[in-house]
């Protein structure tokens, strides 16, 4: 029976109904003993096991952020009388994140004491003056103690919010503490965005969407959406382990002070009006070499060619750019060219409102195109109030290299970042013509020993093959210029892959990343070769990020801060990733590689098979792949065709097979013969063994008794390589 307002429940009196539900009202009251007013909740026939659970759960909490019990009737509750409203989103991110902090503290509070809410959501947590309220602790359950099972709902049945469920609890199964952590994952979500994560027309849908989908993407910055993330994972391993974790990881990013927006651009390809399509290499050239001149600019963040490129030809809005690479400003322009002169227009718009801050019309000689860059650059300095450095003013001017040296090297990079076996042929002539016409060219020359390096990593050339000449190379640029990055980075990664001379990797890594123009792809390459490379994960997969801030759109830099993930068992945040890269690129074989050797780490042949069927399509001629995908085979019991397409690796004397052949054996469980492989992979200096041997995959070969030999060829400690 429904109570009314003056009506008596024990020495309470009713002052009015707040709500109910499927198990009982909630009403105002107050107490005239103590002259308060308080909740009572009234729990109807059939629910008195959870009534009297709820009051256990409850009297066994004490936190300024949970709802506090006074008094227990025969079929009653009393409970705190709290003002407030339940969470609505959107939200602020500050206000979000400071409202997180406290739920996240009082569900650790309750976990400390072994219990789980099971039915956390936005309805269930009231926003009061002085902070939030976790209500409702109906659904609780007392985790056991000790070795025990984790609590597990009634067989059968489903408990809780459909929307705000985590995939084990939506399924009836074993649940601890890491199901509260998905609701949480879920409520912040909804508090973000304004939206559920998980919707339906039914709750059989809703259920379904729990399990099957991803949430919606969010509009929040990436330290917060990996939070989220990671809270929704569907594996229950790949959330955070504990909520004093989760809180740990909220005051983290809180911690962090604002600051005002760091001033940021997107030099964005400059259209070709020469009406020669040929002449294109010489528009995108000169973009680029603006990106180049404005990294030197102390305080303002460049976005690096891969990324502001990805855009050309597709006439998309400039506010859209500008929101994918994370800037403020976007420089457009257009370059004709007519014999020995140039005609060069370029403006800098504001993201914000598409509004002009600066534009400028040139028209001069051929050889006047590096002073054109220049003032070109200075403008932007001038227009974004930045100054250069007293030591970039100091230092001695840049040299100008001979105009047909300079225009050899935009062609050799013009057809380098095509990537294909035809293009980079055509990239090496141009490479070598430009350090032809110019000895003096030390980037040409640092350029063309990078060249060198990424041939070896697709196969197209051995490394001790190339290792003379890339080391040559550098070098001889290190003579002309003896600060120059790109040549320090490659001579740290020739260190790290074919030395394995760490102290000299390290030391050459330093000096390419130590000034503020370091590129992302030198920041990426000391991550790649010498942090992972060495098992030093937390710190590779960091700085991979940093070269990600710096190139969003980089898909290598975001494959391999997957693979880097996945080996830190960071399952969740690296399936991100390769989702993420194969979006962008359906066509790019290494996210789809990477992807399932993941999956095979952890043992899903099943998802593993097409995912490396795709890469080996795309890819036929890489090694790696070749052994993944008949692994895969032979672990699905497609037996024969395994084999069949293990042949295509030959007797493992091709460069690179042999890791085709060790990644092959570790697939299929045969870890003496893949570590004889590798064995071999590294004796013949396959420029990414390193990596391979660090990534979630090899973990079978490191943690057998081969790995001490493994490690001592390569010169790495047979411990230690793989706890970070």
């Amino acid at each position: 029976m429904l109570l009314s307002a003056g009506d008596k429940l024990g020495p309470y009196e009713i002052l009015a109904s707040i709500g109910a539900g499927g198990m009982g009202e909630v009403y105002r009251a107050r107490d005239p003993r103590l002259n308060r007013d308080v909740a009572i909740k009234r729990l109807n026939a059939g629910h008195s096991a959870r009534f009297e659970q709820e009051a256990r759960a409850i009297a066994a909490l004490n936190h300024p952020h949970i709802c506090q019990i006074y008094d227990i009737g025969t079929d009653y509750l009393v409970m705190e009388y709290v003002e407030g409203q339940p969470l609505r989103g959107p939200m602020p991110v500050e206000d979000t994140l400071q409202m997180a902090r406290q739920i996240a503290a009082a569900m650790e509070e309750a976990h400390r004491k072994g219990i789980l809410h099971r039915d956390l959501k936005p309805a269930n947590i009231l926003q009061t003056k002085a902070g939030v309220k976790v209500l409702d602790f109906g659904l609780a359950k007392l985790a056991p103690s000790g070795d025990a099972e984790p609590t597990q709902t009634i067989e059968g049945t489903v408990l809780g919010t459909a929307a705000y469920m985590s995939p084990e609890q939506a399924q009836g199964k074993p649940v601890d503490e890491r199901s509260d952590i998905f609701s949480f994952g879920a409520v912040l979500y909804e508090l973000l965005s304004g939206q559920r994560p998980f919707t339906g027309g039914s709750t059989v849908e809703v259920l379904s969407s729990v399990l099957r989908d991803e949430p919606a993407s969010l509009n929040a910055p990436g330290p917060v959406l990996d939070i989220v993330r990671r809270c929704m994972a569907k594996r229950a391993a790949d959330r955070y382990g504990s909520m004093t974790e989760l809180k740990t990881a909220l005051e983290n990013v809180a911690a962090k002070p604002a600051t005002e927006q760091q001033p940021s651009i997107a030099v964005l390809p400059f259209a070709n009006m020469s009406g020669d399509k040929e002449q294109e290499y010489f528009s995108d050239g000169l973009a680029e070499e603006i990106i180049n001149a404005l990294v030197k600019v102390p305080g303002l963040k460049v976005i690096a060619r891969t990324s502001a490129f990805a855009f050309k030809g597709q006439n998309t809005d400039i506010r859209k750019i500008a929101e994918t690479l994370g800037v403020t400003t976007v420089l457009e322009g257009s370059v004709r060219r007519s014999g020995n002169r140039i005609r060069v227009t370029a403006q800098l718009i504001t993201a914000a409102d598409g509004s002009h801050l600066w534009s400028e019309r040139y028209d001069r000689e051929m050889a006047d195109v590096f002073a054109v860059q220049d003032e070109i650059s200075a403008a932007i300095s001038g227009a974004l109030q930045l100054k250069l450095s007293p030591q970039a003013a100091e230092a001695k001017p840049r040299y100008t290299p001979k105009l047909p040296a300079y225009e050899a090297l935009l062609k050799a990079k013009h057809f380098h970042w095509k990537v294909t076996a035809e293009s980079m042929e055509q990239a090496k002539v141009f490479y070598e013509q430009s350090v032809a016409l110019d000895p003096q060219y030390a980037l040409a020359q640092a350029l063309y020993a990078d060249y060198l390096f990424g041939r070896t990593t697709i196969g197209m050339t051995p490394l001790r093959e190339a290792a003379p000449a890339i080391r040559a190379l550098a070098l001889r640029a290190l003579e002309m210029d003896p600060a120059l990055p790109e040549a320090h980075n490659t001579l740290g990664v020739l260190a790290a892959t074919y030395d394995y001379d760490w102290k000299e990797a390290g030391r050459r890594f330093l000096l390419a990343t130590g000034g503020d123009s370091a590129s992302p792809h030198c920041h990426f390459t000391y991550a790649l070769f010498y942090f992972l490379g060495s098992g030093r994960r937390k710190e590779g997969v960091e700085r991979m990020e940093q070269a990600v801030q710096g190139d969003p759109l980089q898909l290598t830099y975001r494959t391999f801060i997957g693979m880097g993930l996945g080996a830190a068992v960071r399952f969740a945040e690296a399936e991100e990733h390769f989702r993420h890269v194969i979006s962008l690129d359906p066509n790019f074989f290494w996210g789809y590689h990477y992807f399932a050797e993941q999956c095979a780490a952890r043992g899903r042949f099943a998802e593993a098979l097409p995912l490396v069927e795709k890469a080996f399509s795309l890819a036929p001629w890489n090694a790696p792949s070749v052994g993944v995908y008949a692994g895969m085979l032979v672990r699905t019991g497609q037996r024969d065709r395994g084999k069949e397409i293990a042949q295509k690796l030959g007797s493992g004397e091709t460069y690179g097979a042999s890791a085709g052949w060790a990644l092959f054996h570790t697939c299929c469980g045969e870890i003496d013969l893949a570590a004889d492989w590798f064995e071999k992979a590294i004796e013949e200096r396959y420029s990414l063994v390193l990596t391979t041997l660090q990534s979630a995959i090899s973990e079978p070969v490191r943690a057998s008794t081969s790995w001490p030999k493994l490690a001592a060829l390569m010169k790495l400690p047979a411990s230690g390589t793989g706890s970070s």
